[in-house]
């Protein structure tokens, strides 16, 4: 898989990388995580539910395991957002099988391009979606445009360890990624784990830490918080809207 395909068509990357993986995505993701992303989605999710929104726009909903979860502890009416139409039918039948989907519905369309007015939503979640867009800065300020004034944005996303830890995350996604890839999913998902390293460090290159509180700022998102999890493998960030002049 190539790294700057995923920046230089990002809308085809995607769906070509998770066209195959619907069915066993959240097993994926805990392969992906080390086993921590059901941890990662409950602090995301807190950050979340203490300003108990109405109505939540999850970006990059996939089978919607977010989407289940914030509207689980909140009530909210929750919209899920993908461009992967495979992804939104197993968010779909997740839902339907959950009895929830009087309360969470769905929409094909990209992150970066919402389709919704400004301060559509009183909270907005996005997982694993800017390594996957050609501009991260404007597509965090498109996700703050249909966040309400005092509304919070929040974001779950891999990152890279540093210190003693760098280079054992080195192994574990150059190698043990591919290998268990492989062996539980077959060659598409050894695809993604061959991807998922290069592409997280090569983010980070690109857009550091300093970048990202820079760009939440410029997108008038106000006291941002960021907390690394599982030794920095994960990382969750959340701030609130400004109110505005």
């Amino acid at each position: 898989m190539d790294v700057e395909a995923s920046r230089r068509e990002p809308t085809r990357f995607a769906r070509q990388l998770f066209h195959g993986l619907p069915d066993r995505y959240d097993t994926l993701a805990e392969v992906l995580s080390f086993g921590q992303n059901g941890r990662w989605r409950r602090a995301l999710v807190d950050a979340i539910a203490g300003s108990r929104p109405a109505s939540v726009l999850d970006v990059a909903t996939g089978p919607a395991g977010v989407a289940l979860e914030i509207e689980d502890r909140t009530g909210a009416d929750v919209t899920g957002l993908d461009v992967t139409e495979a992804m939104l039918r197993r968010g779909v039948a997740n839902v339907d099988r959950a009895g929830r989907s009087h309360r969470i519905r769905f929409v094909l369309g990209h992150g970066e391009r919402l389709p919704f007015p400004d301060a559509s939503f009183d909270a907005v979640s996005f997982t694993y979606l800017l390594r996957y867009v050609g501009d991260p800065g404007s597509t965090v300020a498109e996700l703050a445009r249909v966040t309400k004034p005092g509304g919070v944005l929040a974001n779950l996303e891999f990152h890279v360890p540093t210190g003693a830890w760098h280079p054992l995350w080195l192994l574990y996604t150059r190698l043990v990624l591919p290998a268990a890839g492989f062996v539980t999913g077959g060659r598409e998902w050894f695809d993604v784990g061959r991807f998922l390293g290069p592409s997280i460090s090569e983010h980070y290159r690109r857009y550091p830490m300093s970048w990202h509180r820079e760009a939440w700022a410029a997108a008038g998102i106000e006291d941002v918080q960021v907390r690394l999890m599982s030794v920095g493998g994960g990382l969750v960030m959340w701030g609130t809207r400004a109110a505005g002049p």
